[in-house]
């Protein structure tokens, strides 16, 4: 009850101290579901206005947010040791990335038709720098993982899908980025870049699927109070399908107009063939995660609500746009179908964990930063110079 108390009353500088990354994962999933409302198939005007008011949502959102984080870490200097050494909040700094990033996809889908090339240009540096800042937040997972030696594998966690989902989005980013510019050699290295990205993230998210598809079948279920992480596995998969996809639509008219490859005619094509397949096989993976993640949910519920449910939305999200993408390029009426429901069920569950975040919110009970007074690897370390079965 005294906590419960205190947190009511944490004023102002309370609630930047205990704004974390976390947060942004808000931005994620607004973003997502603005793409969706733009993209669904069998399209209707009043869709795009409601697209592009989650389209502006997500940047107040983001700026917003983005201010707190400046003020929280002004005010508190310290919080960023805290939050860099912390092995499980440092891997939220990867949603800052992946929230610009569906601000520059939008940009590109809404903003470029309506008012020019100097929007594309604006997306074009917008993507260089959260392609960089992709790029840091994934190779910080790798550091994370190599010095947080811990024995237990029932430690592991579906955070570690986060910085790899950076890198991804990032890929696709790039995709929608190279498809608007009017500059060929731009267009190409944009390309080349973003596939080099997408080789980054989807074989390193391959690799933690591994090991966390093993926790789940050795060790205990996961806590009620994370079991909504099932859900994250579907991201990487989802986005690496949907983001080839797109980049194989791209280097199909990049590489004529390039003449990349001369050796070999047609090679954009064979690109653009290549990434419908493995898209397909992609989605089939993802198609897998998702009913299995979806059955232990439903038998765990009811459990606490807290940020993490916000791990609904944007995984179901980007599973969505590849499905909207196969629709697509295959023509096939169940995909389109499939995806108008799946589009349905993301801006329901993104209202109601809106309406739920906002109450919570407002009495201060969704303000709360593990890093605060915590070291992990501290503790770590400690652990480790007393010995084996001393803890």
């Amino acid at each position: 009850m005294a906590q419960e108390s205190s947190r009511k009353k944490l004023g102002f500088r309370g609630v930047i101290r205990n704004f974390t990354p976390s947060w942004f994962i808000i931005t994620m999933s607004t973003g997502v579901t603005s793409i969706l409302l733009h993209q669904i198939p069998y399209h209707a005007h009043w869709l795009d206005i409601i697209s592009e008011i989650f389209f502006v949502l997500n940047i107040v959102l983001f700026l917003l947010f983005t201010l707190i984080s400046v003020l929280r870490y002004t005010l508190y200097p310290h919080l960023i040791a805290a939050v860099l050494r912390h092995p499980h909040q440092s891997l939220f700094l990867a949603t800052f990335p992946i929230g610009l990033g569906t601000i520059i996809n939008m940009i590109v889908l809404v903003c470029v038709p309506a008012w020019g090339q100097g929007l594309a240009i604006f997306a074009w540096v917008l993507w260089w720098i959260d392609s960089v800042l992709a790029l840091v937040a994934c190779f910080h997972l790798a550091w994370v993982i190599m010095s947080n030696r811990r024995a237990e594998l029932a430690e592991m966690t579906a955070l570690y899908f986060i910085p790899i989902l950076s890198t991804v989005i990032a890929a696709a980013s790039g995709a929608l980025v190279a498809g608007a510019l009017t500059n060929t050699k731009h267009q190409l290295w944009t390309l080349v870049i973003s596939y080099v990205l997408w080789g980054i993230g989807t074989p390193l998210s391959w690799i933690i699927l591994t090991i966390y598809f093993l926790r789940l079948t050795v060790h205990r279920p996961l806590e009620r109070e994370v079991i909504v992480s099932l859900l994250l596995p579907i991201g990487p998969l989802g986005l690496s399908g949907f983001s080839l996809i797109a980049l194989g639509k791209v280097a199909r008219h990049s590489f004529a107009v390039n003449d990349v490859i001369p050796k070999v005619a047609h090679a954009g094509d064979f690109f653009y063939m290549i990434s419908l397949v493995v898209g397909i096989i992609l989605w089939g993976f993802a198609l897998v995660w998702f009913i299995v993640a979806i059955i232990m949910i439903v038998t765990a519920f009811p459990f606490p609500f807290n940020m993490g449910w916000w791990g609904f939305v944007f995984p179901v999200g980007v599973f969505t746009l590849l499905t909207i993408s196969i629709g697509e390029e295959f023509e096939f009426k169940f995909f389109k179908i499939l995806s108008c429901v799946l589009t349905g069920a993301c801006v329901l569950m993104w209202l109601i964990i809106a309406a739920r975040t906002v109450k919570r919110a407002a009495s201060g009970k969704m303000f709360f930063a593990p890093c605060l007074g915590t070291d992990l690897f501290l503790k770590r370390d400690e652990s480790d110079a007393m010995g084996p079965g001393k803890v």
